[in-house]
């Protein structure tokens, strides 16, 4: 499991070593935690922050900035919340038809 550690600190997440080694994530975080590896968050990276305003702004949704990363929807409001974004109101987008 030399592997998966090296590259969970490389930046690969639970998700995508869980994919590789075909395991569930949470059993990707036990074999991290067995070796002294610290988690980390699930939140969005505040280097991505920025990019995640624009892709707001220029009209994509909460849900689809959170898959584009890898977080949920509500990492992604927490985020820019905490940076004083004004958020749109829910619902759909002008222009798209049931």
């Amino acid at each position: 499991m030399g592997e998966l550690v090296a590259l969970y600190q490389a930046g690969a997440t639970l998700v995508e070593l869980g994919k590789r080694f075909s395991v569930h994530r949470r059993t990707v975080a036990a074999h991290l935690i067995r070796r002294s590896v610290p988690i980390r968050g699930r939140g969005l990276e505040e280097s991505r922050l920025a990019e995640a305003v624009e892709l707001c702004a220029g009209g994509l949704t909460l849900m689809e900035v959170g898959l584009r990363f890898g977080v949920s929807q509500q990492a992604v409001r927490q985020a820019l919340d905490a940076e004083g974004v004004t958020i749109r109101p829910g619902g759909r987008r002008a222009g798209v038809s049931a």
